[in-house]
């Protein structure tokens, strides 16, 4: 059975030749350290099982705690990580971390395509607040804008006769918006043909107008079929209608907010990751929840996301679709077997620490006989 397309394929990057895999990490901020942690020992395990080498350097602070080290939550010592990570042919995966961490890091390195893969995990059919049946046959990829909109505009904050004011300036380049509906018609072509672009013509006309004639024009010369949907409504529908859903292309803003709905699809917010992704193939992984400060040193956190985000990584930066195949068929047995972290807890499972949870996923990865890696991934990278 051929593999699925890449996502990189989709922006006509070309995937690297075999050599030793270079991970740049940065632990994040609250829960994100012990998450991150969590990964690396899957990682470490599927290079055991596996025969891979696999070359970690590690960040310093981001977020938060660099601002409590006096400096921006993107500091000028992440972004010479970043450059010196991407120079090498590496990739980074990143923990959560707050502030303007991760709007700057995407302006910063032009990571302008955000992809998010929704595809509900069977094994946690019954953990999320939806009906299993509702979830039959949903598998959506949402693409969102990074580097335009409300995010990346200027903002300020004067005094007014009525008290404050607080003022944001945003745009949209036409070349902006072109790149991104092409990739996103690309990507159509390759899954089933449908192009939800999402707009709000009231709300926001001038955008709405350069969205909707950027995504029909690039529909067109793909040859895929799209429709345009206000922003409320898609959030409505997504939820109400999921499976109607191919491929999102989404402002910034828009796209944010509709991937943390998507999270409901897929039993969690703990259970969604994410690629940052520039046209030279520069890429930041991460999940899309936040740092969860309250699970800090708890134990109780819940490592699918991260360990996912990190399959992801494997799968797109490397080649490594085997390997990426091994994480998370290892994942998902855990899960089937009952063992879950308290967020995914359900009747008839066993709620258990993430310490606990991690070594069940490394011991599946180190019991997993290669030849029973999902069959859709038919060979190592």
């Amino acid at each position: 059975m051929n593999k699925p397309p890449t996502l990189l394929s989709y922006l006509n990057v070309a995937l690297p030749a075999a050599r030793v895999p270079l991970i740049g990490v940065f632990a994040g901020c609250g829960a994100g350290p012990s998450l991150v942690d969590s990964s690396l020992q899957v990682l470490q395990a599927t290079g055991q099982a596996l025969g891979i080498e696999f070359h970690i350097e590690r960040g310093g602070a981001i977020g938060e705690d660099s601002v409590r080290h006096g400096a921006p939550p993107l500091s000028e010592e992440a972004i010479s990580f970043c450059a010196d990570i991407f120079n090498r042919g590496g990739a980074v995966l990143s923990g959560p971390a707050g502030g303007r961490y991760v709007y700057d890091l995407r302006r910063r390195f032009d990571l302008f395509c955000k992809f998010v893969p929704v595809q509900p995990i069977h094994a946690l059919d019954r953990a999320g607040v939806l009906r299993p049946g509702h979830l039959e046959g949903v598998d959506i990829l949402i693409l969102r804008d990074n580097t335009g909109g409300v995010y990346q505009g200027t903002w300020n904050e004067e005094a007014g006769a009525g008290g404050r004011v607080a003022a944001h300036c945003f745009k949209y380049q036409e070349d902006e918006v072109r790149r991104l509906g092409e990739i996103a018609a690309r990507a159509a072509t390759r899954r089933r043909g449908t192009l939800h672009a999402i707009v709000k013509d009231g709300g926001i006309p001038a955008i709405t107008a350069l969205w909707r004639d950027v995504c029909t024009a690039a529909a067109r010369a793909y040859g895929v079929r799209v429709e345009f949907i206000n922003v409320d409504f898609a959030a409505y529908e997504l939820i109400r209608s999921p499976s109607r859903f191919d491929v999102i292309v989404a402002p910034n803003l828009c796209g944010d907010i509709l991937a943390d709905a998507a999270g409901l699809l897929v039993s969690s917010r703990g259970v969604t990751f994410s690629g940052n992704f520039g046209a030279n193939g520069r890429a930041v992984y991460q999940t899309n929840h936040g740092c969860a400060h309250d699970l800090r040193d708890t134990d109780t956190a819940n490592p699918g996301g991260q360990i996912l985000s990190l399959a992801m990584l494997l799968r797109e930066s490397f080649a490594l679709t085997g390997a990426a195949a091994l994480i998370e068929s290892s994942l998902e047995r855990v899960w089937s077997q009952g063992w879950r972290t308290s967020d995914l807890a359900e009747p008839g499972s066993r709620a258990i620490g993430t310490r606990e949870f991690v070594e069940r996923v490394v011991d599946q990865v180190l019991r997993t006989p290669e030849g029973e890696v999902d069959a859709r991934y038919a060979a190592l990278g």
